[in-house]
Formats: structure tokens, C-alpha cells, sequence
């Protein structure tokens, strides 16, 4: 396993450093994720599922679904329900409820080994991430760790994406 950079206490969360991000999703191997569904049309399904693709253990966090199976993984109601260990917590709700489920992860981060706090594209509370930051944790905001890890191995590409990691443009020569 890749050493995970160490967290940055002024981390600028516009624009995160692609190593950044390789570093965390290089760096994880089990993720809790806050807000996953059981329904096969909802985005978080979608994400947990291609995570487990790429090898990934994802462990599903929602209190409607708790007691049940979401991708072949047992369900629960919250973060400290969660009997295993876990380096990532993956927020897929609103950023009004981001806070709470960031406290909640600074709570109990030493105990289950939590150490990158990942808040989904359109998620965004920088007064958590800052609490966070201050409990040694990583942070990213308003990004996908689906899409970036694509983005970031250049799966995009295959689709004809341009995520500027691989370019089939030509540099323009100068002859002069």
C-alpha cells in the first residue's frame, strides 16, 4: 500500500493537486459510505459498485437500509455502528448533513483508523473540513473519488473525455 501524504493544514480545496488525490486513492483500501442506496438508478450505487471494481471494499452507511445488504455488503445506520476498520469516509449527502457526519468521523477516526474525509461532487462545508483538517484527517470537497480515480488512470479517456492526464493533441513545432 502507498503512503498516504500527510494532511495539509491549508489545503485549498478549488483546486486539488491531481497528486493529492492519487495519493489518497492510492493510499485507502476500505471506505465507509454515508448515503449509499440500495437502488440500482441512484449515483451512489453507481460509484460504490465501480469502487469495488477497482478493489475497493465499501461499506454502506444509511439508517433506512440498515440490517440489509447494499453490493453484497452488510448495511449500517452510522459511522460507529461499523464494526471494521475504515480509511475513508465517503460523504453522499447534503452539505447541510455534512457537518454532522464529519464530527461524528473525528469522533471515533483513531479507533476505526479513519484518516481522509471525501465529501461528494455538490458537497461542501468548510467549516467541517476545517475541523477535520484540525484533527489531522485529509479533505476533499465537491469531488468524486469514482471520477477521479478515472480521470486521474486515464479511464476517462477511453470515452473520449479529456481529463488531462493524456492528451493525443500534437504539440505545434516551431520551424523557425
Amino acid at each position: 500500500m502507498t503512503a498516504m501524504p500527510e494532511a495539509a493544514a491549508e489545503t485549498r480545496h478549488d483546486d486539488y493537486p491531481n497528486a493529492y488525490l492519487l495519493g489518497i486513492l492510492n493510499g485507502v483500501r476500505t471506505i465507509a459510505m454515508v448515503g449509499a442506496s440500495p437502488n440500482w438508478n441512484r449515483p451512489s450505487y453507481f460509484a460504490m459498485k465501480y469502487l469495488q471494481a477497482k478493489g475497493y471494499r465499501v461499506i454502506p452507511v444509511n439508517p433506512r437500509a440498515a440490517g440489509t445488504e447494499i453490493l453484497g455488503e452488510p448495511c449500517y445506520a452510522s459511522l460507529k455502528d461499523i464494526p471494521d476498520r475504515f480509511d475513508m469516509v465517503d460523504i453522499f449527502r447534503a452539505s447541510d448533513a455534512a457537518g454532522g457526519i464529519v464530527d461524528e468521523a473525528i469522533g471515533i477516526a483513531g479507533d476505526k483508523g479513519i484518516r481522509v474525509i471525501w465529501m461528494q461532487l455538490g458537497v461542501r462545508d468548510d467549516a467541517a473540513a476545517r475541523r477535520a483538517e484540525d484533527a489531522g484527517l485529509q479533505v476533499v470537497m465537491n469531488r468524486c473519488p469514482k471520477i477521479e480515480f478515472g480521470r486521474l488512470n486515464a479511464e476517462l479517456s477511453w470515452g473520449g473525455f479529456n481529463s488531462k492526464v493524456i492528451s493525443s493533441k500534437r504539440r505545434r513545432v516551431s520551424l523557425s
